[in-house]
């Protein structure tokens, strides 16, 4: 009993090493002080984590395990004293050596897993059932909020301690982006679907494709999208209205003024959260994960720039009887739709890019135009969502509903892959028949009728 007993302790200390996250550049300080607020303490600020060379991560763990067997260590000694036990039979004899490879062998299958499933965390999974949206998490004295958020960096749980009042909003952003990312897709082979709360999107995301552009580029928008409007309705500390120049264009009898949706502000603290995780890791130049962090650092740039550009400005008309002798205008953001749609035309005209010799991002097809911060970028070719393949995440379009009259990517012959579709009836239930009865109510029937409906094979 006591042989198997130090096995888990040994993997328990190891596996605190596995789930380390590697310690690279401290993020950036905010272009904005934290407000002081005389009702709570001022958190003292965090001490960045010294730099360290960029070793990988698989490097540093397998330098530990080596020198925790070769130098004695309590736990690792303890195993080569005792013996390990190998599949199916436990080896008592000390120092067998067989059973460390066994051991080295199911301890790296085992942290690559880890890894895996610890870099698939995300702080998108703010969106989803978490308890930064619970009220209750800001009472005071309750426990402290980061520490309840899975899915942060150490940079941004930095941001979430300095700026805790910000980050029910950066979950609404989150919760925003993912919507209209299934909005955008739901006609299509990958709809964006959310498979869990940690990683939100699964494994699909772990492959830099034009669908992984558009989901990174849609959630920092949606980011941008809620923090300034946050700061327009006065319920976050440290922002307010927007105080953007009156434009050059604006006729000189029209008042510029009311509260404008802050989008300088949005748009910095989604730019230093959002990209606080990419910032961190460091990987050897010219190696994949280099390019993912590339590739993921501007389209998260091209999701903020995009509500950038498209706020505009808003007025409303004064004067007597709707005269609108006057009018006062602000600066607004647009409707987040809009957003959504601007990124899906960014999105079907994606570059494809790769990592040159001097480790930054260029496009495979030099013929066409480079693309611009506004554009969308990729470095992988989409995987085949046609069928459900665990490795890369796809979900399979077996059960999917589609439309047999359509020749789009929502009718059958597409969306089925070409393997046929059943069909089947169902009864629908809506309103029909709407009366306006003065004053002031609208009366409608409900109608019921038999569809037919087709599902892909």
């Amino acid at each position: 009993m006591k042989h198997t007993l130090l096995i888990p302790s040994c993997i328990s200390q190891l596996g605190t090493l596995a789930h380390a996250a590697p310690r690279g550049l401290a993020p950036h300080p905010l272009p904005f002080p934290p407000a002081s607020n005389p009702h709570s303490p001022t958190p003292e600020p965090a001490t960045p984590p010294p730099p360290q060379p960029p070793v990988a991560r698989s490097t540093r763990l397998r330098a530990a395990l080596a020198h925790g067997i070769n130098s004695g260590s309590t736990c690792c000694s303890a195993q080569k004293a005792i013996g390990i036990l190998s599949p199916g039979v436990a080896l008592g004899m000390a120092g067998s050596a067989m059973s460390s490879k066994f051991f080295l062998m199911a301890l790296a299958i085992f942290f690559s897993f880890a890894q895996v499933v610890i870099e698939a965390n995300s702080w998108w999974s703010l969106g989803m059932n978490n308890p930064v949206q619970m009220s209750e998490v800001y009472i005071i004295g309750a426990q402290p909020l980061c520490s309840q958020l899975a899915g942060l960096s150490q940079g941004q749980k930095k941001l979430c301690h300095l700026y805790q009042d910000h980050m029910q909003y950066i979950g609404e952003g989150a919760k925003t982006g993912i919507k209209e990312c299934q909005y955008q897709f739901r006609h299509r082979r990958w709809n964006c679907s959310t498979v869990d709360n940690t990683s939100v999107f699964g494994r699909v995301m772990q492959i830099g494709s034009r669908e992984t552009a558009f989901t990174y580029a849609v959630s920092a928008a949606g980011v941008v999208n809620a923090m300034s409007r946050a700061c327009r309705e006065g319920e976050l500390s440290t922002c307010g209205c927007s105080r953007a120049a009156r434009p050059k264009d604006l006729p000189r009898d029209w008042l510029w003024g009311g509260c404008g949706d802050n989008i300088d502000y949005g748009y910095r603290f989604a730019k230093e959260f959002v990209d606080a995780r990419e910032r961190e890791r460091i990987h050897a130049k010219g190696s994949y994960e280099s390019a993912r962090i590339l590739m993921n650092l501007h389209n998260n740039e091209a999701g903020r720039r995009t509500v950038y550009n498209l706020a505009d400005v808003a007025c409303k008309c004064h004067g007597v009887s709707g005269s609108c002798s006057l009018k006062t205008c602000w600066l607004q953001l647009a409707d987040f739709r809009k957003v959504g749609d601007a990124l899906k035309e960014k999105y079907d005209s994606a570059a494809a890019m790769r990592l040159n010799s001097r480790g930054k991002l260029v496009q495979v097809n030099s013929r066409f135009n480079s693309p611009t911060t506004q554009d969308l970028v990729y470095i992988d070719p989409s995987p085949d969502y046609c069928v459900r393949n665990e490795s890369t995440g796809s979900l399979g379009t077996q059960g999917r509903l589609c439309n047999k009259t359509s020749e789009g990517m929502d009718g059958c012959e597409l969306m089925c892959c070409g393997r046929g579709y059943d069909q089947f009836k169902t009864v629908q239930t809506e309103r029909c028949h709407c009366k306006f009865h003065w004053c002031c109510y609208v009366k409608c029937k409900k109608c019921t009728e038999i569809v037919d409906q087709f599902v892909c094979k």
